[in-house]
């Protein structure tokens, strides 16, 4: 069986925040964006994001966008 679409996606964003090609305050791709580039659904990058915001790798900024977390100050 394999690995669910939205845990793929969030490793795929987690191993690009663990390698520093996305860096602290980097703002993510748009949910549209996202979709198209791992052709999925929304509802498969919502889970993603939620999953990723509560390891607290992002944040969410109403109206702004997707932000990785500066984590260096924890």
């Amino acid at each position: 069986m394999s690995e669910a679409a939205y845990l793929q996606v969030a490793r795929d964003i987690r191993d690009q925040i663990s390698s520093g090609r996305l860096k602290p305050g980097d703002k993510l791709p748009s949910f549209s964006a996202l979709c198209a580039h791992y052709d999925v659904s929304n509802t498969v990058i919502r889970a993603a994001m939620l999953l990723l915001k509560a390891e607290k790798l992002i944040d969410g900024r109403q109206g702004k966008g997707v932000y990785v977390v500066d984590r260096s100050s924890d």
